[in-house]
């Protein structure tokens, strides 16, 4: 267990002596009494949205923290992951001058979010089973390296990372490690979430995008210590989640058992979409996925691509990313939607 990272000496000198903005929601929040609020400068003509949302999103986190078996203290929001994960870029890389890890083919915005951050993106690539080359990993590392992003279940490829593996990274890398966990609730493997308690220098990123079926309200969510989670909170927009996007968010959250069945019926149509991808001509190789799509390798990806745009569907074409030559990668859709793309398949093999 890595208890011996000392996470204030990985935090940018200037984020450390920081003092955060207090808006006048984090100054009194007693939502229990009936008050007048004079304090914030909103317009106090009742209209649903006149006042400013809770800052902290208290409720929210608190039915998440029930769910996920951890503490509010635990837990950061942000408007998306993609807001989650540039907050972390800056409380732990200085600009121009630390660097992380990334492992491609992964998901796209940790190199942009490093360019954005004038962060260098030191890139390893995936074993050809798409797992993280360990040693590869530790003989990148330098003194500057800062966070090492990892991707479980990993997304275009769709499989998660062994045990083996993480566990090495979490152990021999005293910088962060950041999981994220984006298509965890398809995968029946276990969140690194449980861990958190083992490893102080460890950051788990999910969200309600996938699973939950609130991808346009964006919302991301971070697990860590509550050390980590008070810098990230130093330098977060003061109300940087909307009150709409808290009130629907919630609603999603106190109805599980409709979340659980869409998870379940996703599941279920992705077997069958495997099964009906074994049998067309121009795929050459379909990759195990613990999240709610399918890589495939096919004979020549972007002219399959053009053809189904032709024929009325949608999919990402992947032939540009390292070690995904030629693939395409297909989300799990509905029932119908899944037959209009078999269909449009069956279609390209005449």
């Amino acid at each position: 267990m890595n208890r011996t990272t000392d996470i204030t000496a990985l935090v940018r000198p200037n984020i450390m002596k920081l003092k955060p903005y207090s808006s006048a929601r984090d100054e009194f929040d007693q939502s229990e009494r009936e008050m007048v609020f004079l304090d914030a400068n909103e317009n106090p003509f009742e209209n649903g949205v006149n006042r400013y949302p809770d800052p902290q999103q208290r409720s929210l986190k608190t039915e998440l923290a029930s769910i996920k078996g951890t503490e509010s203290s635990h837990i950061l929001l942000g408007n998306g992951s993609d807001e989650v994960l540039d907050l972390i870029f800056r409380v732990f890389c200085e600009p121009g001058k630390d660097n992380i890890i990334s492992l491609p083919p992964t998901y796209g915005m940790y190199s942009v979010l490093a360019a954005t951050n004038d962060i260098e993106n030191r890139e390893v690539l995936l074993t050809g089973d798409f797992q993280p080359d360990v040693n590869k990993i530790l003989n990148a590392v330098d003194e500057q390296t800062k966070i090492v992003f990892l991707c479980s279940p990993n997304n275009p490829t769709g499989n998660s990372f062994s045990e083996e593996a993480v566990t090495a990274l979490l152990n021999g890398f005293k910088g962060m490690v950041v999981i994220d966990e984006a298509y965890i609730d398809f995968s029946e493997n276990e969140s690194w979430l449980n861990r958190l308690e083992d490893y102080p220098n460890l950051i788990v990123t999910q969200t309600l995008s996938k699973a939950y079926g609130v991808a346009g309200i964006r919302i991301g969510v971070c697990y860590a210590s509550s050390l980590v989670i008070e810098l990230l909170n130093k330098i977060k927009p003061p109300y940087n989640v909307n009150k709409l996007s808290q009130e629907r968010a919630l609603k999603r959250l106190l109805n599980r058992e409709e979340v659980e069945k869409e998870v379940q019926l996703i599941l279920g149509e992705k077997q069958k979409l495997y099964k009906a991808l074994e049998n067309v001509s121009f795929v050459r190789e379909l990759f195990r996925s613990d999240a709610n799509f399918i890589l495939a390798r096919v004979d020549d990806a972007t002219r399959r691509y053009d053809q189904l745009i032709a024929a009325g569907v949608v999919v990402r074409n992947r032939t540009s990313q390292p070690l995904c030559e030629n693939t395409l990668r297909f989300t799990v859709g509905t029932s119908e939607e899944n037959e209009r793309l078999l269909e449009a398949l069956k279609k390209l093999e005449q």
